[in-house]
């Protein structure tokens, strides 16, 4: 039986994704105000908390977690 692993972003998430922090942990105001008005690709995969390679280009993001996949802003709708 081969499990899904959930993408770096797959809900629900454990840890800020724009922090790193456990999400019971993470302040309100912990997260920027650029990454509260969607300026900010996430920086932390919300599932482990490790750093992901973020790729930012001129049509959006991509993003790689090491454990968890790669998620792209195109596939989230933002862009």
């Amino acid at each position: 039986m081969i499990d899904t692993v959930p993408g770096p972003l797959a809900e629900p998430c454990r840890f800020g994704v724009f922090t790193g922090l456990q999400l019971e942990l993470q302040a309100p105001d912990a997260v920027p105000q650029a990454a509260r008005l969607g300026l900010e690709p996430p920086r932390f995969c919300g599932q482990c908390g490790r750093r992901m390679v973020v790729q930012v280009r001129p049509d959006g993001w991509d993003a790689r977690c090491s454990r968890h996949g790669t998620v792209d802003s195109t596939e989230l709708g933002r862009r």
